[in-house]
């Protein structure tokens, strides 16, 4: 996965449980493509101190996506979701009554995730 969607699919499931300090850098550097340095001279601190501040939060959102997995369970159900359109569009055009089975399988895989 990109680099930059990974980080911003971590923030907006596990965001909220930054601290208010960390969101706001970690906008900034993500989310308003501000340089390390750009964002130090906004806040009055260093440099080091704003790339520290990111390598903590990236550390703290990962480790809440490997304890719950969230982002992942979220990936695989939009993959889920595209085939279920896939097949649906193709039922309309052939009208297999297989492909609605095939549906309903995949639906019950989304609900077990």
């Amino acid at each position: 996965m990109e680099k930059i969607v990974e980080r911003a699919l971590l923030y907006d499931f596990y965001g909220e449980l930054l601290t208010e300090h960390q969101k706001q850098i970690y906008e900034d550097v993500v989310f308003n493509d501000l340089s390390f340095s750009e964002v130090a001279e906004e806040w009055g601190i260093s440099r080091q101190g704003v790339y520290d501040l990111m390598k903590r939060c990236a550390r703290i959102l990962q480790e809440y996506e490997e304890k719950l997995g969230l982002v992942e369970k979220f990936l695989k159900t939009q993959e889920k979701v595209k085939e279920i359109r896939r097949l649906a569009q193709e039922f309309w055009k052939t009208e297999d009554r297989e492909l609605v089975f095939r549906i309903e399988e995949i639906s019950a895989e989304i609900s077990r995730l």
